[in-house]
């Protein structure tokens, strides 16, 4: 009998079970896939590394700062600054027709070319702000108003609420058009105010230091464990079945699989419509070059690139829907090495985004789905170079993922990247012992869902 079972071996789910280690519950992990990170995995092909979710870590402080959700994940984990080796970004922008913002770590860029392509829209800038600052991220009547109608009543051309939507949406939002409010202040002051970065070994190192540190304090890590039923009488959960019949008791259990997915797994209880799912998933085309995008006049770490000026933020009616998109160099942020001397990526790398149909790939015929990703990983690339130099001569190696590989790697319906639209703030489910953590309780991003693991178990398995 475990005091906590967790389901998932994700960012929320690896910082659920060291917080709860520490404080000397017997806590076991449960993992579906032979690895672990969820969609912040990684893979090897051809005899390189590729992250499957990581463009950067948001809510970026320098070392030494006291306040904001990264000097709190790493004060509630006893870690240091320096455990995550964070390198801040060079800098990124917003790209549509004609207008281009850049912004860096804090607001003070941003704000300058707010003032520079849109003066008459400073003071009402100035007050989205406050309203920004004012929100509370725990608060659920606020949390779901409509972000669109919030932004839109402070902020009056239409132009400058669709750049500032693009990038918050890309990196967090589970809802098509519209955003919760809630969700909306959360991803600004994550990448707005607060700012970009990245472990120059990418997101192993992270996976390394949470692993080791759960396993140093005595939690159990179990792969290839997938949860195929959790046990449910009398409104109180006993304990989980895995895919091989294996039955283990807890006297709690905090899941990250996802809201519908978890609830799926209960018996004895209603089932959920499977239109609560979220739909927002994408591909993501991965170009090896030969050399480094600064060598090619590009110095962007991300820009978030749409080509109209309506921001386009639903589910592709085609395969994929090249309009929008996100281009990450991860060459492109300030690596320092241990010596002083700037550390720099074995290969230059481009790595582009699209919103794609998760049903439309899942659909496919092995064959077809292989000559569908070449088509679409040129389509992808062809849309991207419009908003940065062409690369395509130095391309000395591939690769693609789509919905499915997301599906594999988080076992979400549809592929969905940032879950249910509808968010549990409070984590709580009808079952009494049963909560849920991550993506679906309604923080996002590595540094967020670190923090939902850590606020969940603080909340329903530390009181």
């Amino acid at each position: 009998m475990y005091d906590t079972i967790i389901i998932g071996a994700g960012m929320s789910g690896l910082a659920a079970g060291i917080r709860l280690a520490y404080f000397d519950q017997s806590v076991c992990i449960l993992e579906r896939h032979y690895t672990i990170g969820g969609l912040n995995s990684f893979y090897r092909l051809r005899g390189r590394d590729y992250d499957v979710g990581l463009h950067a870590i948001t809510n970026f402080t320098p070392k030494g700062t006291k306040k904001g959700p990264l000097a709190r994940m790493l004060r509630q984990l006893r870690f240091r600054w320096d455990d995550f080796a964070l390198s801040p970004q060079i800098g990124s922008s917003i790209a549509f027709p004609d207008v281009e913002l850049k912004f860096g770590n804090g607001i003070d860029l941003l704000h300058s070319e707010i003032s520079k392509a849109f003066p008459e829209q400073v003071s009402k800038f100035n007050a989205l702000l406050r309203k920004i600052v004012d929100y509370d991220d725990l608060d659920q009547d606020t949390f779901d108003l409509s972000a669109r109608q919030i932004v839109g009543e402070t902020i009056t051309d239409p132009l400058l609420v669709e750049m500032l939507f693009c990038p918050l949406m890309w990196y967090g939002n589970a809802r098509e058009e519209d955003m919760d409010f809630g969700q909306f202040c959360i991803m600004f002051r994550s990448i707005f105010m607060e700012g970009l970065a990245r472990p120059f070994a990418g997101v192993r190192l992270i996976l390394k230091n949470l692993v080791r540190r759960f396993r140093e304090l005595g939690g159990q890590l179990k792969l290839r464990a997938g949860v195929s039923k959790i046990h449910v009488e009398d409104g109180h959960a006993s304990g989980v079945v895995l895919d091989d019949g294996t039955e283990i008791q807890g006297k709690r259990i905090l899941s990250s699989a996802g809201w519908i997915e978890t609830m799926r797994l209960c018996d004895n209880i209603d089932r959920l419509s499977d239109a609560e799912a979220g739909r927002m998933s994408f591909t993501e085309s991965i170009a090896v070059l030969d050399t480094k995008p600064q060598s090619l006049d590009h110095d962007r770490t991300i820009v978030f690139y749409n080509d109209s000026e309506k921001f386009h933020w639903k589910r592709s009616e085609d395969l994929c829907d090249p309009r929008t998109g996100v281009i990450c160099s991860p060459n492109n942020f300030v690596y320092g090495g241990f010596d002083g001397d700037k550390e720099e990526l074995p290969d230059g790398v481009v790595r582009i985004t699209t919103i794609a149909n998760s049903e439309k790939w899942a659909q496919l015929p092995q064959e077809q789905y292989e000559l569908e990703k070449i088509k679409w990983y040129d389509r992808t690339i062809e849309s991207a170079v419009r908003f940065m130099p062409d690369f395509r001569g130095h391309i000395i190696d591939y690769d693609m993922f789509t919905p499915n590989t997301i599906r594999r790697y988080t076992w979400h319906d549809n592929g969905a990247v940032y879950g249910a639209p509808k968010k549990q703030l409070d984590g709580t489910t009808p079952i009494d012992n049963l909560f849920v953590c991550g993506t679906d309780q309604g923080f996002v991003g590595i540094i967020g869902t670190l923090i939902s693991g850590i606020s969940m178990a603080n909340q329903h398995c530390l009181r």
